[in-house]
């Protein structure tokens, strides 16, 4: 684990400017612009990045089009690329600290969870793919004996990857590591207020000796730089997490331009269900407050939507509001803070708007609800709960993305499948219950990618990540995400 002297050496270190990284250098943006990047632990600028352009992807694609073809990458032996890519996990691993601080100076993470969370994970992911990848083999088809069907296997591209601020690098080696594992080259663009992590990534790729335009990485603004890449020629792939409209453009993109294959994995508003016979309802909560408030509850599978069995309720919510306001809110590279900054000043002003809303509403506020810590400049807010909340609210309806905890109280298991399910979104869910039948009904019966049972949170990299619905239908992690990033090839040969 890294140290509080390390952190405070590390915060301190001066970032300066930094360009685009395309085909294996640093550059500068084809129009010399730059974007500020404001801390949001002070709220404060501590660097700046290119504010990139079309020109600019098309500079990115290019660079990976000719990696591609030159076959250096693409064609090589599985081995190589294992190799390579093991380099450059130990290569993560051995900057650790350096990554996890200059993640949490970009996005306010708590630096306890960042460190596990972005550069280990991340790490963890690269080995796992580089690991799998000599052990993946195409297939012989079973014909007649006057035929032999071959089943091969073959990279797509190039490979566009967007993804958010939350986890900039986790969920970057979710999509980078594969692509890669699997021959492919890889364009990034790395949300416009969390770039850094992923130009450090790249600059460590090529010390590994990752190829010249295998990884580019296409820094600015979303609306720019993002559209480029999800209309050009030339992209064979589009792997994106993030927003639900967002993912729409990017399906409308692949129409308007060459059909490229879009994988999505947006939203969600994850039910958290408690039934009376859960085991510890002390421990449920605290695990429950976990999985809602840590990272300023700024995580995808968050249980946003907590749903409480009416013969517990009261106990219940006691033990969940004592578990919240244990919860320190804080600088986020200080390693006795338990919740840190919301990553910018614009998304905690949208989290409060739902907190007035709710209020307007009618749900009753529990605790929280407001801005703190407003003297550091920074953007932080104090864990919320409201109570009495129905399922025609906003706060029952849409993804919030920030610390604020929406709970209903249900009397039956049927009544509980279906306030889980009345819902556009299927990303996540729990279950508490010391029942196993209930349990394995529940599973069964809730729409919802992942369906945690008697905790939340911390399924690693061997299960797949993803959602139905309007949760999107790309899946990360597991050797299942291997399968997005290879065409198959028949060949008939006959004998």
């Amino acid at each position: 684990m890294i140290s509080q002297n390390a952190i405070d050496a590390l915060r301190k270190t001066e970032i300066g400017a930094r360009g685009l990284f395309i085909n294996g250098a640093q550059t500068d943006g084809t129009e010399g612009a730059t974007l500020p990047v404001i801390s949001p632990i002070d709220g404060r600028p501590f660097a700046s990045i290119a504010d990139g352009n079309a020109a600019d992807i098309d500079r990115a694609v290019k660079s990976a089009r000719e990696a591609f073809d030159k076959g250096s990458w693409s064609r090589s032996a599985p081995a190589f690329r294992k190799k390579v890519l093991v380099r450059l996990a130990e290569l993560i691993e051995k900057h650790a600290d350096e990554l996890a601080v200059l993640g949490v100076r970009d996005n306010g993470t708590e630096i306890g969870m960042a460190y596990k969370a972005e550069p280990l994970s991340a790490a963890g992911t690269i080995r796992y793919y580089a690991e799998a990848i000599d052990k993946i083999y195409g297939e012989i088809a079973p014909t007649a004996d006057n035929v032999l069907g071959l089943i091969h296997k073959e990279p797509l591209g190039v490979v566009g990857v967007i993804v958010p601020w939350n986890f900039p690098l986790m969920i970057g080696a979710w999509k980078i590591a594969p692509a890669l594992a699997a021959g492919n080259c890889v364009v990034v663009k790395p949300p416009e207020i969390a770039s850094l992590t992923l130009l450090r990534l790249a600059e460590l790729a090529s010390e590994a000796g990752l190829p010249a335009g295998v990884l580019n990485v296409v820094t600015g603004r979303g609306a720019v730089t993002g559209e480029a890449l999800g209309l050009h020629m030339d992209v064979d792939a589009i792997a994106f997490t993030g927003s639900g409209p967002v993912g729409r453009r990017l399906l409308e993109y692949s129409a308007r331009s060459n059909l490229k294959r879009v994988f999505l994995e947006l939203g969600g508003k994850s039910p958290n269900i408690v039934f009376a016979d859960a085991p510890g309802l002390k421990q449920a909560a605290v695990v429950s407050a976990n999985g809602i408030f840590r990272n300023s509850g700024q995580v995808c599978v968050a249980g946003s939507r907590l749903l409480v069995q009416a013969s517990v309720y009261d106990r219940f919510m006691a033990e969940l509001l004592s578990a919240t306001t244990r919860l320190k809110v804080g600088d986020p590279l200080d390693l006795s803070s338990d919740v840190g900054a919301v990553s910018s000043a614009e998304q905690l002003d949208k989290n409060l708007g739902f907190v007035a809303r709710a209020a307007a509403e009618g749900a009753r506020l529990v605790t929280g609800g407001e801005r703190i810590l407003a003297e550091t400049g920074g953007s932080y807010m104090a864990p919320t709960i409201f109570e009495n909340v129905t399922q025609g609210m906003q706060l029952a309806r849409e993804e919030v993305f920030g610390p604020v905890l929406g709970v209903m109280r249900f009397e039956t298991e049927e009544e509980a499948v279906r306030l889980a399910n009345s819902t556009v979104y299927g990303l996540a869910s729990a279950v508490w219950t010391a029942n196993l039948s209930t349990a394995h009904r529940m599973v069964r019966a809730i729409n919802a990618g992942v369906v945690h049972v008697n905790t939340y949170g911390g399924a690693d990299i061997t299960v797949p990540l993803g959602g139905v619905k309007q949760s999107g239908f790309g899946r990360d992690k597991s050797l299942h995400a291997l399968e997005k990033y290879f065409d198959l090839k028949t060949a008939w040969i006959a004998l």
